[in-house]
């Protein structure tokens, strides 16, 4: 079986890509346009096909469904982070948007109709009430950033894409996935600020709103609900991939600083607070829990091991 991973250097294409490799495929291509990120997936030398292409250019993504002809695509190819959408909209527009198009045309163009995971994000759902959570699949979109808006059309496209030409696409609507190698969230700035209070680098550690609560899943078992929504997944269909359980960003903090190898002294930063911060945001698994998948990896293991992959990066500069 030929698998394609669109984005498979960043932080969940690369683990789902060690997964792959793990469970002994052998035509795993792995989508990178950017040499930098390539890092994630060093490791796995041959045993994955690197292919260079940017998802915003039509004719060469027709270009590479035409020659791999793929069976299965994992769609991860996205400008992902919530705090870059504000300072350049229009790229995120562009690549989450622009992408998903071209992707899902050059698949029609080629007369191939693989299975798709279209990997969408619980920012979607956006403004939240109480009385909504947990959230689940059916909860109204209310997004609050150029982020949010690209994945709700990434969904819609999906959608619309199953229904009008009857292509295999899966949606799956992440929530807060968190592991090494991820960068720019709350969790993995908080493991390399104290990584770097350890090795004298800083003298504090520079934290914005810490009342939220979260939604955690670990990347581990992220990748395994999307293998699983391959095996067991309805074309047309949504799941919320999370753990279904709130922890408050303050306590990611405590858990860490108990983890450090030395005291490490908080201060407040206004520069990291976001324009628009929802204080409670918890999801309903119970949907992909009835395919058979449960978060297994607990947050401390999870903390632990991002903390240590930034030690091994500070480590690894010196």
């Amino acid at each position: 079986m030929k698998i394609l991973i669109t984005g498979g250097t960043g932080f969940i294409g690369s683990h789902l890509a060690d997964f792959l490799v793990s469970k002994g495929f052998k035509d795993v291509y792995v989508e990178c346009w950017s040499g930098e990120t390539v890092e994630n997936v060093k490791h796995l030398g041959n045993m994955v096909k690197l292919i260079k292409f940017d998802i915003r250019d039509s004719k060469k993504v027709r270009e590479v469904i035409a020659k791999i002809r793929p069976d299965l695509i994992f769609h991860l190819a996205a400008q992902s982070y919530v705090t870059e959408s504000w300072k350049h909209p229009k790229e995120t527009l562009e690549t989450n948007i622009l992408g998903t198009f071209n992707l899902f045309d050059s698949t029609i163009k080629e007369r191939i109709n693989p299975v798709i995971i279209s990997v969408c994000s619980s920012a979607e759902y956006g403004i939240t009430e109480r009385n909504e959570i947990p959230i689940n699949e059916n909860k109204k979109f209310r997004p609050i950033s150029p982020y949010a808006v690209s994945k709700v059309a990434q969904d819609m496209l999906s959608l619309q894409y199953h229904k009008s030409h009857d292509l295999k696409i899966i949606r799956t609507r992440l929530f807060n996935t968190v592991g090494p190698r991820k960068r720019y969230d709350a969790c993995s700035d908080f493991a390399n600020g104290i990584a770097e209070v350890e090795r004298g680098i800083s003298n504090c550690l520079k934290v914005g709103n810490l009342d939220g609560i979260r939604d955690f899943t670990d990347v581990g078992d992220a990748v395994k609900a999307l293998w699983l929504l391959y095996e067991k997944g309805k074309a047309g269909e949504v799941y919320n991939v999370c753990s279904g359980k709130g922890i408050r960003i303050g306590d990611v903090v405590k858990i860490l600083k108990g983890m450090a190898k030395s005291d490490v002294k908080v201060k407040k930063d206004k520069s990291k607070m976001r324009i628009i911060d929802d204080p409670l945001y918890i999801g309903d698994n119970k949907k992909i829990r009835s395919l058979g998948w449960e978060p297994e990896i607990p947050i401390e293991k999870t903390l632990l091991n991002i903390l240590n992959y930034w030690r091994g990066k500070i480590n690894g500069k010196e």
